[in-house]
């Protein structure tokens, strides 16, 4: 079982950066497959970021070169580093762990970027 907590959240204007953090507590924090994903008001939920138990990394076309992902197994936490922020990236913001089948969502975190 793992239950991920989301952080990091806020109001920034367009251009600035946020730091999302996950904590997901559990011993199978290290086997698992983290993802970041948001949804937009009105919007269906969309896969932003993930980093495999190995550390190999993956993201959407409108996070490349702008998001980084990044996890630290001690600390059973997963990073999201978003630059360069564009009103679009408006969203809330859930963490996901991925163990074999089993999907485990965090509550989310609210993303809003100004213009």
């Amino acid at each position: 079982q793992l239950q991920p907590v989301e952080s990091g959240g806020g109001l920034v204007q367009a251009g600035g950066s946020l730091r999302l953090a996950c904590v997901a507590s559990g011993t199978l924090f290290s086997v698992a497959s983290m993802k970041w994903y948001r949804q937009a008001q009105g919007k269906q939920r969309e896969l932003v970021a993930i980093v495999g138990s190995g550390h190999v990394t993956d993201y959407a076309d409108f996070a490349k070169g702008r998001f980084t992902i990044s996890r630290d197994n001690a600390k059973n936490t997963v990073v999201l580093q978003m630059n360069r922020l564009k009103p679009e990236d408006t969203a809330v913001y859930y963490c996901r762990a991925d163990v074999g089948q089993r999907e485990f969502w965090g509550q989310g975190t609210q993303v809003t970027v100004s213009s």
